[in-house]
């Protein structure tokens, strides 16, 4: 089973800024490259925050309305200090949150969640920025045919992982979701099949009508069988 990494998705090539770039030359930046937003570096190239453009609009927000209607908005001195920088240093979110081009799409997801950012500069052992990768590179994880999921599911995780007989479950993949029906030797293997089909690229979703023909889940030798499958497979050629 091959899984796709950060280097796979990543944008390199990264359009940057230095921590004494001035305001409208972030804004520029943005405009010309047609993005949202820019890591800040030093100059070994060692990531130090980003700016969005909710950074550089939250200067207007702080401003009093033209027409006298309402005042600025209120904010903390820090973030007031921010959004009335005229540099990017002044203006970024710090310190950077990053990635490693060898992660998994699942283990980026997660730091984006987890904290609660839109983006990660991808550093290097060494910690320069490599490349970028956003939201939208992980989804494409999403946007692989249904053909080259239910072919990864049947050949390598049926077929070379858990080795059971071509006829023995049948796969059908519509829009990511993956249908599983047939039936396996053990009860037990239910959960592990489910779960391997669960982690291969691209997959939504994972329903199953399978049987089996021994219900080993009460017996000591059901759950040493258990223990001995959720461990690392080893393909046999």
């Amino acid at each position: 089973m091959q899984h796709r990494t950060v280097h796979d998705v990543m944008t390199q090539g990264v359009v940057t800024a230095r921590p004494d770039t001035p305001f409208k030359e972030v804004a520029g930046l943005f405009h010309r490259n047609d993005i949202t937003a820019v890591p800040v570096v030093d100059n070994r190239d060692h990531p130090l925050g980003m700016v969005s453009e909710a950074d550089l609009l939250r200067n207007e927000a702080v401003q009093p309305d033209p027409e006298g209607h309402a005042a600025g908005l209120r904010l903390s001195p820090h973030d007031r200090a921010r959004a009335e920088a005229e540099t990017a240093g002044g203006l970024m979110t710090s310190p950077a949150v990053t990635a490693r081009p060898d992660w998994s799409i699942v283990e980026a997801a997660r730091v984006m969640d987890r904290e609660k950012v839109k983006r990660l500069p991808v550093v290097d052992e060494a910690g320069r920025l490599v490349g970028i990768v956003s939201r939208s590179d992980l989804l494409q994880l999403f946007l692989r045919h249904d053909s080259a999921i239910r072919e990864e599911i049947t050949h390598d995780v049926l077929g070379q992982t858990l080795w059971l007989a071509p006829t023995a479950v049948q796969v059908t993949v519509h829009d990511g979701v993956v249908t599983l029906a047939g039936s396996v030797e053990q009860k037990s293997l239910i959960p592990i099949v489910e779960r391997l089909c669960r982690s291969v690229d691209g997959v939504v979703a994972v329903h199953h009508t399978l049987g089996y023909t021994t219900d080993d889940t009460d017996l000591d030798l059901g759950k040493s069988l258990t223990r001995g499958m959720v461990g690392p497979f080893t393909p046999h050629h």
